[in-house]
């Protein structure tokens, strides 16, 4: 159940993230309030699975999964550019996660 409420959490703060430019500052209510509710749920769901996970694979593979995500969901949806020193870089974010799911008995706990 943890694994699933910090993917929740990840969901949650992709899409707060997503919405930010369209806030404009927080002068528009609509993208503003989605802004708000959606990291007031990635940080209520993130310390959920604290309870049951260590503080450093929650915070390494929501950081790392987040990193990744939001930078595909700009590319596709925002128009920002994606080259290959960008995708060079995302490239080590998504390994450490992988490696930490796969490899580390921290995340086993």
């Amino acid at each position: 159940m943890p694994w699933l409420l910090l993917f929740a959490a990840i969901i949650a703060e992709v899409v707060a993230t997503s919405m930010l430019k369209s806030t404009a500052g927080f002068t528009r209510l609509g993208p503003s309030v989605v802004v708000v509710l959606a990291y007031g749920a990635a940080f209520v769901l993130l310390s959920r699975c604290l309870k049951k996970m260590p503080v450093g694979v929650v915070y390494a593979v929501w950081s790392g999964v987040g990193v990744a995500l939001i930078t595909l969901v700009a590319w596709f949806f925002l128009d920002q550019p994606l080259d290959a020193p960008a995708l060079a870089g995302l490239a080590p974010i998504v390994g450490g996660v992988v490696v930490i799911n796969v490899f580390s008995k921290a995340a086993a706990e």
